[in-house]
């Protein structure tokens, strides 16, 4: 298999037009021309890592803040699931379990497997590492699902003044952690797969 790294050639990281003029800007846009994406694997790690601390601390904060006639309540996301149990709202307790705690622990593990494996040349198959990358791809669809269903929580639950639930400052982080997490994911190249693969 020819590729276009073994001809010379880069591609604009603007238009994604090819060039052998790897030393001048793209002739259609103007843009800098890379063979690969510069520093790729540093701002996946850098992004990654800032994404791990916005999750911590989005278990760490209150992600909902309930208001019933027995007072006030502020909670994190396991006592958040533990409420809508108790109001017997398992199917949204469910999706919040997942949403916010399985989905963002599966794309961390994923992303770090993928770069690990690439900055180590550790001997993966080519076809493991793109069946991970569009794990994260896949995975990258419902990245906000956790932010939009505690705003969902908030507009719904409002059962005639009795109970209502608001967004907690948690919800602040999980959403720069959502952010920094897709960032990463951005910054992946995935032609370092075929550039690493194992022969």
């Amino acid at each position: 298999m020819t590729r276009a790294i073994d001809k010379g050639l880069g591609q604009c990281k603007s238009c994604k037009s090819l060039t052998a003029n790897l030393d001048d800007p793209c002739a259609f846009c103007g843009a800098n021309v890379h063979i690969r994406r510069p520093q790729s694997l540093q701002h996946v790690w850098a992004f990654w890592v800032a994404g791990v601390i916005a999750f911590d601390t989005g278990n760490l904060y209150p992600i909902m803040v309930t208001e019933s006639i027995s007072g006030t309540s502020a909670s994190t996301i396991i006592q958040g699931v533990s409420t809508l149990i108790h109001h017997e709202s398992y199917a949204v307790a469910i999706v919040v379990l997942v949403a916010s705690i399985v989905v963002p622990i599966s794309k961390f593990l994923v992303i770090a497997w993928l770069a690990i494996t690439i900055q180590f040349r550790l001997r993966v198959s080519r076809r493991r590492r793109i069946e991970a990358f569009e794990v994260i791809e896949f995975i990258g669809r419902w990245s906000m699902v956790d932010v939009f269903v505690v705003a969902a929580l908030a507009a719904l639950i409002q059962v005639g003044g009795l109970i209502s639930i608001k967004p907690g400052i948690g919800i602040n982080a999980f959403a720069l952690s959502v952010m920094f997490t897709m960032l990463s994911a951005m910054s992946f190249d995935p032609r370092l797969i075929w550039d690493n693969e194992t022969r």
